[in-house]
C-alpha cells in the first residue's frame, strides 16, 4: 500500500511539473543581459514548439518613441505563435529614440547569441522589424549588418536625405519591405518615397506600400500589417552564413 501511495505521489508530481511546463511554453518574458558592459533588457515570445529539433526564425522587433520592446511583443505574439516564430524586442538605451552604436549593430548581436545558445536558432533566417523610431533604426541597422541579418519590414520609417550616403555602407542588397499610410503626418509619402528611391537607384530591391487612409498609428492595424510583413520576411534568407561585420563609431 506504501509503494502504491509513493507511485500516486511521484505521478501527481510528475503531472503538475509538466502542466506547469507546457504553462510555460507560448509566453513572453522579460530578459536581462550584459552587452556593453551595461544591463539592457529585451522582451522575448517563444511559441509553443513541437519538434525540439527544429530550427526556427528569429525576428527582432524595434519600437516606436517613448514606448518599450513589450509594446511590439503583444503585437506580434499571435502570428509568432502560429508561425512558430521566436521574437525578441530589445529596449532602446533611451526610449524616445535609437542610438547608432549605443543599440546595436553590436547589442542586437548579443541578444542574438544569447537566445543561439538557449534555442534552436536559424541563423541565416534572423530578421528586422520596427515602427517609427525603430522602423529608422531597422534601415539603418540592415545597411551596416547586411550580411548577418536576412530582411527588413517596418512601417512608418525612412532616412533622411542627408543620411542616403549610409546605403553605400551595405555589402549586400538586403531585401527590404516597408508599409506606410498616405497621411502620416510623420513620415510623409515623398520622404518614404525618397528612401525607396535611393536604395533602389543603388540595386536593393524594396517594396513599398502606401496604405490609403491610413495615418502613422501602427497598433490598431498591427495584424494585418504583420501578417503582410512576415509574409514577406518568411520569403527570404541568407546564401551563406551570417557574416557580422564590425564597426568603429
Amino acid at each position: 500500500m506504501r509503494k502504491f501511495l509513493y507511485a500516486i505521489s511521484l505521478l501527481t508530481l510528475l503531472a503538475v511539473t509538466l502542466c506547469q511546463q507546457t504553462y510555460a511554453k507560448g509566453k513572453s518574458s522579460k530578459e536581462t543581459i550584459s552587452s556593453g558592459n551595461k544591463q539592457r533588457t529585451y522582451y522575448l515570445f517563444v511559441p509553443e514548439i513541437g519538434d525540439t529539433q527544429r530550427k526556427h526564425p528569429l525576428l527582432l522587433l524595434f519600437h516606436g518613441s517613448n514606448r518599450n520592446g513589450q509594446s511590439l511583443i503583444d503585437k506580434w505574439k499571435d502570428l509568432a505563435d502560429k508561425e512558430k516564430i521566436i521574437i525578441a524586442a530589445p529596449d532602446s538605451i533611451d526610449s524616445p529614440q535609437w542610438t547608432i552604436g549605443k543599440d546595436g549593430p553590436d547589442f542586437l548581436r548579443d541578444v542574438v547569441d544569447a537566445l543561439k545558445a538557449k534555442y534552436l536558432i536559424d541563423e541565416r533566417r534572423v530578421y528586422l522589424f520596427g515602427h517609427s523610431a525603430g522602423a529608422g533604426f531597422a534601415i539603418y541597422m540592415s545597411l551596416y549588418e547586411s550580411e548577418y541579418f536576412a530582411a527588413m519590414a517596418i512601417h512608418a520609417g525612412a532616412l533622411p536625405s542627408e543620411d542616403y550616403w549610409v546605403v553605400d555602407r551595405a555589402t549586400r542588397k538586403i531585401p527590404m519591405a516597408i508599409w506606410v499610410g498616405d497621411r502620416d503626418a510623420f513620415f510623409p509619402l515623398k520622404l518614404v518615397r525618397g528612401t525607396r528611391d535611393a536604395l533602389v537607384s543603388k540595386g536593393f530591391s524594396v517594396e513599398l506600400n502606401e496604405m490609403p487612409n491610413h495615418d502613422h498609428w501602427y497598433y490598431d492595424l498591427a495584424p494585418k500589417i504583420n501578417r503582410s510583413a512576415w509574409e514577406f520576411l518568411s520569403k527570404h534568407q541568407l546564401a551563406g552564413d551570417p557574416q557580422f561585420k564590425q564597426y568603429k563609431y
